[in-house]
């Protein structure tokens, strides 16, 4: 209760700015949930793939595992479907799907840059508001109490507070999932090589034997 009622002495601009805190929750609990369930790859998988000996069917064995949205599984099933192609064509298609992974990985990252930057500014207009209601009684009536310019104070420095810790938390979400997201294409893209290579073995032990 202590902190609504401190909230509702922030004047106007507090409103906007608990609308960006829960956009940007959303966001975040999004993330949390999308990475949580779709961006783990199990040990035993990675052991597999790290092994330039696998055979094609252990490897499916594999994929099947993980979850039909899992973002290693929509990348590794694009090459399965295509590993007895060229390696110049699969690495086509992975690349086509790792850019759509990275795009689905990447939304609503905006939104959090964007409540970086707006938050604080909305902070700052509350604080010009609630200095401008401190200037007006003190226009109109003169000298006054104290307690009568405390309100619009009140008012610019909870509008300042509130706009600095949704922007620093939002910040930290930005980096933090900009930074996971880096990784995992990285991971992914380390993996697929792997992979593409053990299809040119493929290939290239397979001409020598027509040969």
């Amino acid at each position: 209760m202590e902190v609504l009622q401190t909230l509702r002495l922030g004047g106007i601009a507090v409103y906007p700015l608990l609308l960006l805190g829960v956009i940007m929750t959303v966001i975040i609990l999004d993330k949390i949930i999308v990475y949580g369930l779709y961006s783990r790859l199990p040990a035993s998988f990675l052991t597999l793939i790290e092994t330039f000996g696998f055979d094609w069917k252990t490897f499916q064995q594999e994929m099947s595992k993980l979850p039909q949205r899992n973002f290693y599984r929509r990348f590794f099933t694009t090459i399965y479907d295509n590993h007895t192609r060229p390696a110049w064509w699969v690495e086509s298609r992975t690349g086509d799907e790792a850019y759509l992974i990275d795009k689905e990985l990447n939304r609503g990252l905006w939104i959090l840059e964007t409540v970086v930057t707006a938050a604080p500014l909305i902070g700052l207009l509350g604080t010009i508001i609630g200095m401008m209601s401190s200037f007006k009684i003190i226009g109109a009536n003169g000298l006054v109490k104290p307690e009568q310019v405390t309100g619009g104070v009140a008012e610019a420095l909870i509008a300042t507070a509130s706009g600095l810790l949704i922007a620093l938390i939002a910040l930290f979400a930005f980096n933090y999932f900009s930074r996971c997201n880096a990784q995992l294409m990285d991971e992914m893209e380390r993996l697929g090589t792997r992979i593409v290579d053990h299809i040119r073995l493929d290939q290239s032990e397979g001409q020598e034997k027509a040969a």
